[in-house]
């Protein structure tokens, strides 16, 4: 999202200035000249004056000598992190960090996590990375590193603690609901190189794609996954299994370009940022890759943000009936806007709205076909959606649930899918998921109604 140059030149100048104000000393005699000129700004003054106050006196005072650089960006990213959740400052490592996951390969666990009341909590450990193969699990609350504990770290400093050399040593110690006594997962660091698309055929000519991350790498994959789908089945799909469960999101295009596939023309989502005309609108681009075969899409409380985007775009055109739990509820979108000094901050720039006018911010995805994972659902430990997070954006500007009417066109197998496992239903199982995937199992079994020639549907 591009801002108006007025607020991106305001914003540089701004952070120059708290710069300057520091080295210097001068109590940030610049800005009172310019900010002299508009009475209205008199608070802001007086504010800066005492952050540049508080700056000298921690430099002069504190029982140790303070790096200046590192002081001023716990500053930057203090105020960022007070905003809301998803923005923060990110310095030159940082960025580049970020720069790399998101074209699909960095070093680490495989861990996405985020902040919440000054706890470091898993979204949702990514497919084949140390993270899921230790079995480390989305909600999960990671306490301690290597036996040092994350209490007063950052997110972005924790995160920087968590990489380190491949095939390196790293022990978690993870708190994880129902469980009274700290877990310890031992782990080894690798490259993370990200497979965000597989794929494979289910029975009776049902195409499955799971989508674990929203990476440069996703349209392409995803496209590719169904042209091999469609190769290996001599052309054709019956249908098709979307996972996008714990998937945390990631690159909005990309989330434009997902939807696309499946859905010829329209809308695919709409953002509002605080300014009107920075405001933006999405449509489809593409043809759908199935030729209208019908398809489920899987989600639970792990599909976030890009998603999110995908699976209300879908449910919003009727393209797809969505199967799962409620999704996490992130509605906002962040913009990176470079920095000098090869920095970065991530802000919060808008809300999205899907197709219907939907903000689902702290909402989340509704499935239309509600079926947990496991026969007992989960006890909350706490921030375990958007809307149990601090400083939490408002969900504004859209329609609610109301703007889409009753679905009529489901089959008459959805009423009989049961909302939770048998009692005597395995295990899960990655190595055996049509066995012991109970949503997926449900998936196809839908999806084969929605194929079957005439099949009459359920009002």
């Amino acid at each position: 999202m591009k801002f108006r140059a007025r607020h991106l030149r305001y914003g540089l100048l701004l952070g120059t200035a708290f710069m300057a104000g520091v080295a210097a000393g001068s109590g940030l005699g610049v800005l009172h000249e310019a900010f002299a000129q508009d009475s209205s700004h008199t608070d802001m003054y007086q504010l800066l004056n005492v952050f540049s106050d508080v700056v000298q006196r921690v430099r002069a005072e504190y029982v140790d000598p303070v790096d200046d650089k590192e002081l001023i960006e716990n500053a930057i990213n203090g105020m960022l992190t007070g905003l809301d959740p998803h923005s923060s400052y990110m310095n030159a490592k940082a960025f580049r960090d970020m720069q790399v996951q998101t074209k699909g390969e960095f070093g680490g666990l495989g861990i996405e996590v985020n902040e919440d009341k000054g706890l470091i909590k898993v979204v949702s450990p990514i497919d084949d990375t140390p993270a899921a193969k230790g079995g480390i699990k989305p909600g999960d609350i990671i306490t301690a590193l290597d036996g040092k504990t994350l209490i007063g770290l950052s997110l972005n400093d924790a995160v920087d603690k968590m990489r380190g050399p491949p095939n390196s040593k790293i022990v978690l110690t993870i708190k994880r609901d129902k469980v009274d006594k700290p877990i310890e997962i031992s782990l080894v660091r690798e490259i993370i190189h990200l497979q965000v698309v597989k794929s494979r055929m289910e029975p009776d000519d049902i195409g499955y794609v799971r989508l674990s991350q929203f990476t440069e790498q996703a349209d392409a994959g995803i496209k590719q996954a169904v042209k091999a789908l469609k190769q290996q089945n001599g052309g054709k799909l019956r249908g098709l299994i979307l996972d996008l469960r714990n998937d945390p999101g990631g690159l909005l295009d990309q989330a434009v370009s997902v939807s696309s596939d499946f859905v010829g023309q329209g809308e695919i989502v709409s953002t509002r940022a605080r300014h009107p005309d920075d405001s933006q609108r999405w449509d489809a681009k593409g043809t759908d890759i199935l030729d209208g075969a019908p398809m489920v899409v899987l989600i639970n409380g792990g599909s976030a943000s890009a998603s999110e985007i995908v699976s209300g775009a879908l449910q919003d055109h009727r393209r797809a009936i969505l199967l799962g739990t409620r999704s996490f509820g992130k509605g906002s979108v962040q913009t990176v806007i470079p920095l000098p000094g090869n920095g970065a901050m991530r802000l919060t720039t808008a809300r999205y709205y899907t197709p219907s006018g939907r903000s689902i911010q702290g909402l989340g995805i509704t499935p239309d076909v509600r079926v947990q994972e496991t026969r007992d659902e989960p006890a909350s430990f706490g921030g375990d959606r958007e809307s149990d997070l601090n400083h939490v954006l408002n969900n504004q500007g859209g329609t609610g649930a109301q703007a889409l009417p009753p679905r009529t066109d489901l089959p008459l197998v959805a009423k009989q899918i049961p909302d939770k496992p048998p009692e005597n239903f395995p295990k899960f199982d990655a190595s055996k998921p049509d066995e012991t995937d109970f949503q997926l199992q449900q998936g196809v079994m839908l999806v084969k109604a929605m194929a079957a020639p005439k099949s009459a549907s359920a009002d």
